[in-house]
């Protein structure tokens, strides 16, 4: 940053300006001069002069003065706007908003600050052995910048075409949503229609139902006291049904013991229970001699 705040390039275009205005300031200077020395060459050619005339001179010269210092002004001003023109003009080809604080123009600090500056600047000018060279004027952006420009607002075009397609998308999803919308909302009449008939309907139905099932229940608890009634029965019926089979049983073992005592008693049953000890005897003789033979061998 320079000494004005900004930056390099800027301070060139602030430097070029100010080699402008001293160069205009010059020539008005020039011209008051030229005023009072026309006055000197035209007028002041006697040696006394009397009251009225001095005043007539002075009258004079404090009209062209004013004339040219006025017309200088007004000519500084117009120049002014012209340039702030030039930085608006360029600040909008960028979106841009500018703005300024004119109580700042008639801060004297800054002013002594733009006049040291001016100062250093003509001293460090006259040392120069050779002029400058000519400084390029303000760039206007219809190049550089402009394509670039352009090159958005294509990007914008094409964004605003894809955002225009998507509209028309969603205008016709919504037309598409509010035609299913009126249907649903005509299925949804009919279905209450169709619901007010079938709730009268459900409601004897209803009843009806409540009717079947109340006999069933009290079919159920009678069928239920009914079969209470003969698995008591049944029970008991089980209980002596067990007393009779163990009394049977008891019966049937002692027959089969009474049988087979009196079978022990007949004469065949001990003519069998010799037959068996004979055999047996034999089957331990033929056992010894087996055993011996094999001892032998």
């Amino acid at each position: 940053m320079a000494e004005l705040g900004v930056n390099e390039h800027h301070q060139k275009e602030v430097v070029s300006y100010m080699r402008f205005a001293r160069f205009k300031r010059g020539m008005c200077l020039k011209t008051v001069d030229s005023c009072f020395q026309d006055l000197k060459d035209s007028r002041l050619v006697e040696e006394t002069f009397t009251v009225d005339e001095v005043i007539d001179m002075l009258d004079g010269l404090q009209s062209v003065v004013h004339s040219e210092v006025e017309s200088e002004l007004i000519n500084t001003t117009y120049t002014n706007v012209l340039l702030l023109r030039q930085l608006f003009s360029q600040a909008e080809k960028w979106y841009l908003k500018l703005q300024t604080d004119v109580s700042d123009l008639e801060n004297r600090e800054l002013l002594d600050q733009v006049a040291e500056f001016e100062k250093s600047e003509y001293t460090s000018s006259n040392k120069k052995s050779t002029a400058d060279p000519i400084k390029p004027k303000l760039a206007p952006l219809n190049e550089g910048g402009s394509e670039l420009l352009n090159k958005t607002v294509a990007l914008l075009q094409e964004e605003n075409e894809k955002l225009k397609a998507r509209l028309r998308t969603i205008e016709t999803q919504a037309t598409a949503a509010l035609d299913e919308k009126s249907k649903l909302e005509k299925s949804l009449r009919d279905l209450q229609m169709i619901q007010g008939d079938q709730k009268n309907n459900a409601n004897q139905d209803i009843t009806e139902l409540e009717n079947k099932v109340a006999a069933l229940k009290s079919q159920f608890e009678k069928t239920l006291n009914d079969t209470t009634a003969n698995q008591k029965f049944l029970e008991e019926d089980l209980v002596t049904t067990k007393h009779d089979l163990l009394k049977v049983q008891d019966q049937l073992s002692t027959a089969e013991k009474e049988l087979e005592k009196k079978f022990q008693q007949t004469a065949a049953y001990r003519n069998m229970k010799e037959i068996l000890t004979k055999k047996n005897e034999q089957i331990k003789d033929l056992r010894r001699r087996l055993s011996k033979y094999e001892s032998e061998d």
